[in-house]
């Protein structure tokens, strides 16, 4: 995502792990950000301060009853990690998507509506993971434009996809200045053979739209065993924003690069940065 003060600024979202546990209480000078190839000197650095706005996009087809389940009763407990300054909203989908709890910080209202999503939601049969993607992306336009912004998804990961692209899914999701961030359960229904080669059908693969927005995605036998665990992850993560270079063309991908600077790279040997590849220059 791109916004406008004086100068375009670009904002990019950042965790790093370590043996896949947050580095928490690293600062500005600890990053160096490429934009390009081109170093950038970074114009913005926030933490622990800044407000999250998450949008909880569940799955409500047929297969999914018993992981909603679990993860409403765990949801008002995940919830309570978020702070008043911070934003939570609810949609479902299978096949198309629904609104249950438009962005606000009455968090104990918005569990309630995954603990009944399952029973409530009346959604055609099927399931559209990139048509809920880009309805979500959509969404994060009613959301404050300040702070961090964060997709979690729970789904089982079968998804025959129409003429929408994980590309374009990930294209609009940059746009937004989302991550994504997904839970998957169960066993992934096999939808390849459905499509039978026809080129406007296309499987989708929640790990590849995690990791391409900077997020994490991960199975998990039981979905309310990891929705607190992952909730509070999102408050590890880093904002940085750099001005965009004035020879970027409007419209062209620019490639990012997110590292660490030499003295916290020997603090953290192993460290890794989950970041977005890169975004689209604005006009």
């Amino acid at each position: 995502m791109t916004f406008r003060t004086s100068v375009v600024q670009v904002r990019v979202d950042a965790q790093v792990v370590e043996n896949n546990r947050p580095v928490t209480g690293l600062t500005k000078d600890d990053f160096v950000i490429f934009d390009e190839g081109t170093r950038q000197p970074l114009t913005y650095f926030g933490h622990d301060a800044d407000p999250v706005t998450v949008l909880l996009l569940l799955d409500v087809s047929g297969s999914m009853k018993l992981y909603l389940e679990q993860m409403g009763k765990t949801a008002r407990q995940a919830l309570g990690q978020l702070t008043p300054q911070d934003r939570a909203g609810v949609m479902v989908f299978s096949k198309g998507t629904e609104v249950f709890h438009a962005f606000s910080n009455r968090f104990p209202e918005a569990a309630r509506e995954i603990e009944v999503a399952v029973l409530d939601a009346k959604m055609p049969a099927g399931t559209a993971i990139h048509a809920a993607l880009l309805d979500a992306a959509a969404e994060f336009a009613k959301a404050p434009p300040e702070g961090r912004r964060a997709l979690l998804m729970l789904t089982d990961g079968g998804s025959l996809n129409h003429l929408i692209t994980e590309d374009q899914a990930v294209q609009e999701l940059s746009a937004a200045n989302v991550v994504v961030n997904a839970i998957v359960v169960g066993k992934s229904r096999s939808v390849r053979a459905i499509a039978g080669g026809n080129p406007d059908f296309s499987p989708s693969d929640v790990f590849s739209v995690a990791q391409r927005t900077g997020g994490e995605a991960f199975r998990a036998e039981r979905a309310g065993e990891a929705f607190a665990p992952l909730i509070a992850r999102l408050r590890t993560r880093y904002s940085l924003a750099f001005a965009m270079p004035p020879d970027a063309k409007p419209g062209v991908f620019r490639r990012l690069r997110v590292e660490l600077s030499p003295a916290a790279k020997r603090r953290y040997p192993k460290a890794q940065i989950r970041t977005r590849a890169g975004y689209q220059a604005g006009n």
